[in-house]
Parts: structure tokens; sequence; C-alpha cells
């Protein structure tokens, strides 16, 4: 029986071996993580994550052929193949502060399963990487080998937090690197054995190394790109009376160009766009190519410039000031369908406004407080860092509450914003929270999802992100 483990019980470690576990039934899979409170969720039914159909999948698995333990060093010694999926965080401090990938947790995995083996293994690269780190993982084993011998792979993810286990399930393709040698071949065999169990063999790529570290952080980069290309539009489509949906549907029916990604809102979030470009940049500034460096820092340079631009609207709509006002905030995860609320470009908006002195009531279905609060008081990239270096009990915003439903959370408010697509608030009863709302009662739609007529014909004042502005918005221009 192949013996899998996986280092790093996280969004991608989890869900991705509870899917080789359930394809997989003749394989062995353990997933570890030095966090006791992760594994015992893990081994709970309230899971760490949440993301739609993986409960169903681990419950199907657990205990047969997956294991969730914190016995990180047992499992690694036992395995034929070790995953390494743990944070790579953007540094913080020193040498490329703000753009450099943090490899503490990288590397000193990798002098653990070092130490511990006791035969031959394959360590497959499971978190987004620099290109050229499978290098220095290389060194780290080589030289604390005792005689076993380790073959290094790069297999990135390319899962969309939402939909994980339907792209886990039914993946665009599964992409692996190795060294371009026969040892390496029989590496990536091995891995490549395990994936065509339920992928079609037209699905798996196989690449050298670096190409495989480096597609992750250009399919990254261009997905982002995209997302940056249509609200640098939707800025324009304001100024000018065009409507971005309009734009971007046109733009979209072109088959060189598809229709994927091109939905103007406040701004990109998730673990990974951010991260990626920052490193892409520092890795662009290391071989001396600043002006490719230049052209990525731009991205993201239109992503902050969009919530910017979100806050000021808002601030400039009422009256210039939104100090003491409510406002609502309706949805705090960076996209629907998961309580992930890394990046959210969601704080950057609550603290523009938290900046003006507004008083905020937020509710997200799948968000806690504690989490809400924790991302207010945390400094920018902690977030990355294990949970166990993070600031334990965050100081509470006392502007800031937590609703458990929409119509408490709008009940008074002088606005609400709307920073999350969830379905659910399409189908709200507006009349019903207008009548609630101090007047003029505002609506801010950062992710275009209400229908802007039918609530202007309630009363309400409607900005649209993109969209051409109502009379009022234009007497009261926002200063960019």
């Amino acid at each position: 029986m192949v013996k899998i483990c996986c280092i790093g019980a996280g969004y991608v470690g989890g869900p991705t071996m509870a899917v080789i576990a359930l394809k997989c039934p003749s394989v062995e899979v353990a997933v570890v993580d030095i966090s006791v409170p992760r594994i015992n969720a893990w081994n709970s039914d309230q899971l760490p994550i949440y993301e739609p159909g993986l409960d169903d999948v681990v419950k199907q698995c657990r205990g047969k052929n997956l294991f969730f333990s914190t016995d990180v060093e047992k499992h690694v010694r036992e395995a034929d193949i070790v995953f390494v999926s743990v944070n790579t965080p953007t540094k913080t401090r020193g040498l490329g502060a703000g753009k450099a990938a943090d490899l503490t947790y990288w590397e000193s995995a990798a002098r653990m399963i070092a130490d511990v083996s006791v035969s031959d293994k394959i360590v497959v690269e499971k978190s987004t990487v620099p290109v050229k780190t499978a290098e220095a993982i290389e060194k780290i084993l080589t030289h604390n080998s005792k005689g076993i011998k380790f073959q290094i792979l790069s297999n990135p993810e390319f899962l969309a937090e939402g939909t994980a286990i339907e792209d886990l399930f039914e993946p665009d393709r599964v992409l692996i690197g190795g060294r371009e040698t026969p040892e390496g071949f029989a590496a990536v065999k091995a891995l490549k054995d395990v994936y065509s169990q339920w992928v079609p063999e037209d699905r798996i790529i196989t690449t050298n190394l670096w190409s495989a570290e480096l597609s992750k952080l250009a399919a990254n980069a261009f997905l982002a790109q995209r997302i940056s290309s249509v609200n640098a539009m939707s800025a324009l489509c304001e100024a000018t009376g065009a409507n971005v949906s309009e734009v971007s549907y046109a733009v979209g029916k072109d088959s060189r160009i598809g229709p994927k990604f091109l939905n103007s809102s406040v701004g990109f979030g998730g673990s990974c766009f951010q991260k990626d470009i920052l490193n892409l940049v520092y890795i662009c500034e290391c071989n001396g190519l600043p002006e490719v460096a230049e052209y990525w820092k731009q991205v993201i340079k239109i992503n902050d410039y969009q919530k910017t631009r979100f806050v000021n609207r808002i601030v400039s709509s009422m009256f210039n000031t939104v100090s003491n006002k409510k406002i609502a905030v309706l949805g705090f995860a960076f996209k629907k369908d998961t309580g992930d609320t890394r990046e959210t470009p969601a704080i950057d908006v609550c603290k523009g406004l938290l900046g003006d002195k507004a008083r905020i009531s937020i509710y997200d279905p799948q968000v806690t407080e504690d989490q809400i609060q924790r991302d207010l008081t945390m400094n920018k990239f902690d977030w990355d860092h294990p949970l166990h270096l993070q600031p334990m009990s965050p100081t509470t915003v006392k502007q800031v509450s937590v609703a458990w439903d929409a119509y408490t959370a709008t009940k008074d408010a002088h606005g609400i914003c709307i920073l999350t697509e969830w379905d659910e608030f399409k189908n709200l009863d507006y009349e019903r929270i207008f009548e609630n709302m101090q007047k003029p009662a505002f609506v801010f739609d950062g992710r275009n999802v209400v229908d802007a007529d039918k609530l202007r014909k309630i009363g309400f004042i409607v900005y649209s992100i993109g969209k051409p502005l109502d009379q009022w918005l234009k007497d009261m221009p926002a200063l960019a």
C-alpha cells in the first residue's frame, strides 16, 4: 500500500488529501499538523474550514484510509510520498520584506523530513513557492540525508475556494514538475499514478521543476491581472456613463479572451493573488528585470486603488463624512461560499470607514465575530503566519459590531455596503430594510449583485461599481 503524508492541514492540504483518499482507496493518507486545535477540528463534526462538499468527502474516508494526526514525525517516517503544504507568507522584515516569500516553515519541514526519514522518499511541493525553491530544499535534504535518497517534485494546486472539491474531482489540469533525470522521471510517474486513478491522462501535464513552480505564480498573476483590468475599466465607465457589465460581456464574447474573471468588484482578495504577485515582483527584481517587476506591481496598485475609490465614493456621497454614522457591511469573506477572509477587500474598506469614524455593523453568513475582529486589528501579512504566532486575544474595535442577519445589521443604518456576492443578498426584502434605515438611505454595491433600478424605485440612492451614476452621485463626485 502506498502511504502518503501531507504536512499542513490547511485550505490546500486538507481538501486535497481528502479527495486523494476518496479516489484512491488503496492509498493510505495521513494529514499532519502541529496545531492540536486544527487536527481536533478535522477529527470532529465541525471541520476547521467551510467548503461545499468537503464534509461528505471527509466523512466517507476518515478512519478508513484518511487520518488526521499531530504525530508529524511518525507519519513522515512511514510515508513513501510527503506533500509539504505549509505556509509561505510574505516576509514582514529583513531582505525582501513586503514582497519575498518567507520560507522559514518550508525549511524547517525539510530539515524534519531529513531527520526522521529511514527510507527513500518523494517530497512534493504543494504550497505556492518561489521559482528555484526546490533547489534549496534539495540541498537541505541532500546534506542531511544519511544516505537516503530524496526526489523533489513540484505539484502546485489550482483550487478556487468555494469550488475546491469540484476542482479536485474534475481538474482543468494536474501539473507535476520534476528533475529531468531517470530518478526524477520515476518520481513523476509515481505521483502521476496516484492522480491517474481519477484524472484523465491528457489532463496530467509533466514539466521540468522550474516550469511547474513558475506556472502557479503565472496563473495567479494572469487571473489577478484580469480583475484589475476590468476594475480599471469600471472607473472609466463611471466617468463616461458606460456600463461595465455591458463592456465586460462584449469583451468576454471574444473567444480569445473568454468571459471568466471579468466581473468588476471592490477588488480581489484571498490568500494567493496579492502574495503571489508580490513574490513574482521580487523574483523579477532579483533577476534584473525591473520593467517586468513594475508591470506586475501595477496589478496590485489598481486593486488598492479600487478599494480606496470605493471608500471615497461612500464618504463623498454621504455629505463628505461618515463620522458616527452607522454603515451596514453585508459580506466579509473575500468571495461567496467560503468563510475565508484572508486579504478580503472588506478589511481595507472597513478600515477606511473606521478612519473616518464610522460605526460599522457587519453580517456574513460564514465568518465569526472573533475572526472579523482579529482581521481588523491584525497587521498586514500576519494572517499568513501560523495561528500560534498571531495575536491571541485581539483588541476589539469598539466601533464595529457583528450581526446575526442582514436585517439587524441594516437597522438604523445610514448606508449599506455589499462586499461579498452571497446569493442571499440578492433576495433580501429591501423594502423592509429601507423602512428601518435613516434617510436618505444609501446602497453601495461593491459586487454588482442587486437590481439597482428596483432599489431606486424603493427610494434608495444606489452606487453600483462601474455602472452609470445616478444624479445624486454626479452632484457629489468622489475624490479619487
